[in-house]
């Protein structure tokens, strides 16, 4: 015999909340998406929910969520669960800004065109040779444990002679290798900076996306820029020596692109020397240069171990390798190594090997050379269809490299609509807001992941949202 509607809700609900999937404290999806779920009205869903509530299994106010209350075992004994839903909001780190949350979400959404990711299409990740790579590293591997707190010193020593052809002099002494510039960022955070200091960055910056300083007792302060980036006279020191550090994205910046010049990096390190003001030097898109090579890192022109540099190869070749560096006076360096190993005991020995065989051989220039190659196709397909489709309703700035157009809408669209609408639409944007910009008039689009079609669809899609908002 079938059983009725709401038993299944009911059962269902049950199975959830016995499994642990829905915690003591955590809500249960709204009577809408079960009602659509189950394919039933409102009021079936009512009557399995009043049930529930009647076993004690839920609780549920007017106007209010439906949360869970018990499970089995809580309603046997006579003591209450631990609700480690109440714990989650208790934790020391502070949870993602709720748009980022579900931008990271739609992401592994392949039915979206992803005008949003900072990452390079697999069109052009290096599958034959990653293959090669992989295969000549596990035909020489023997039993492997961890590595030197530090790195892998195959791996410093590339990272070594790669920043050289740089500008960068760097001994495998004085890097570390981290689980991609996330990691770096989180462990400066917790071991360089005192808990009441004042970050400052360029406004808008990527770093405003992230928690990684505000959950350690920081303030960020942003400072002015243009289309070289960071304004220097706008830099303002609001407390004592050594509670103030500057986070600066100087190549190809996140989210608008700018890319700094030659003397304005000079005054700002000469700056920063006399004002006695850290430095770290974010510069993970340095290698995507389509034009011309960029201007040699802050960090080449730094005498005084003033500034912490910080890069990575996912941008470049691949994130699921998990590898990135931090560069900086030994001192500094090894601080942050006992930290990591602390915190993970190290990075993967086998993504620090594959790494290393790709900096210390050629084929990673060679990779290079057809990223930058397909970046400068992907750039003109983005730039000619905002041309086509966009230019009534928007302005933009050509970047010179890195994987992103910074695009203003004119005032009188809503970029958050147009966002949720682009988002209807099965297009991800990422709006300005989330990197602080302040006017809520701009967009970061991304022309390093989607396809050459997805790109001119997106945005001829968009256009057509705007157009039929007038």
């Amino acid at each position: 015999m079938k059983k009725p509607k709401y038993q299944m809700i009911i059962d269902f609900i049950k199975e959830k909340i016995a499994k642990g999937e829905w915690a003591i404290g955590s809500p249960i999806p709204s009577q809408r998406n079960l009602a659509k779920q189950f394919q039933v009205n409102r009021s079936t869903v009512i009557t399995a929910l009043e049930e529930l509530m009647a076993e004690g299994l839920l609780e549920g106010k007017a106007g209010k969520e439906t949360v869970v209350t018990n499970n089995t075992w809580t309603l046997m004994g006579a003591k209450s669960s631990t609700n480690w839903n109440e714990n989650v909001t208790l934790g020391i780190h502070k949870p993602s800004v709720s748009m980022v949350q579900e931008i990271n979400e739609a992401e592994s959404n392949t039915n979206l065109i992803q005008l949003s990711k900072g990452e390079l299409s697999p069109e052009m990740f290096p599958l034959e040779d990653m293959k090669f790579i992989v295969q000549k590293v596990s035909n020489q591997l023997t039993s492997f444990g961890y590595e030197e707190p530090k790195g892998n010193i195959n791996l410093r020593k590339a990272i070594s002679d790669y920043l050289m052809v740089r500008g960068i002099e760097a001994s495998p002494s004085s890097i570390l290798v981290v689980s991609g510039a996330l990691q770096a960022l989180h462990l400066i955070s917790i071991g360089l900076l005192k808990r009441d200091s004042t970050v400052l960055l360029e406004m808008p910056s990527y770093l405003y996306s992230l928690n990684v300083f505000k959950s350690v007792g920081m303030e960020l302060q942003g400072l002015a820029m243009d289309k070289e980036g960071l304004i220097i006279d706008s830099i303002y020191l609001t407390k004592e020596k050594g509670k103030n550090i500057l986070y600066t994205i100087p190549t190809f910046h996140n989210p608008t692109g700018a890319l700094m010049q030659e003397e304005r990096r000079e005054k700002l390190i000469a700056y920063c020397e006399r004002e006695q003001l850290p430095v770290i030097e974010d510069d993970v898109y340095r290698d995507l240069w389509i034009d011309n090579p960029p201007p040699k890192p802050l960090k080449a022109r730094d005498l005084y171990g003033n500034v912490l540099y910080v890069g990575s190869v996912s941008k470049t070749l691949s994130p699921g390798l998990r590898i990135g560096w931090i560069v900086g006076s030994e001192s500094v360096i090894n601080r942050l190594a006992d930290l990591k190993m602390q915190s993970d005991y190290g990075s993967s020995t086998l993504s620090q090997l594959v790494a290393a065989e790709w900096l210390s051989s050629n084929f990673y220039n060679t990779h290079l050379e057809k990223v930058r190659e397909q970046l400068r196709v992907r750039r003109k397909v983005a730039l000619d269809a905002l041309d086509i489709y966009l230019s009534p309703y928007a302005t933009w700035d050509i970047p010179k490299g890195g994987l992103f157009i910074w695009v203003k809408i004119k005032p009188e669209f809503k970029v958050k609509r147009l966002i949720e609408k682009a988002f209807s639409n099965n297009i991800l944007l990422n709006p300005g807001s989330i990197y602080a910009e302040k006017s809520g008039q701009f967009i970061r689009i991304s022309y390093g992941y989607a396809s050459l079609d997805e790109i001119k669809v997106g945005i001829f899609k968009l256009s057509e949202i705007i157009k039929n908002s007038l």
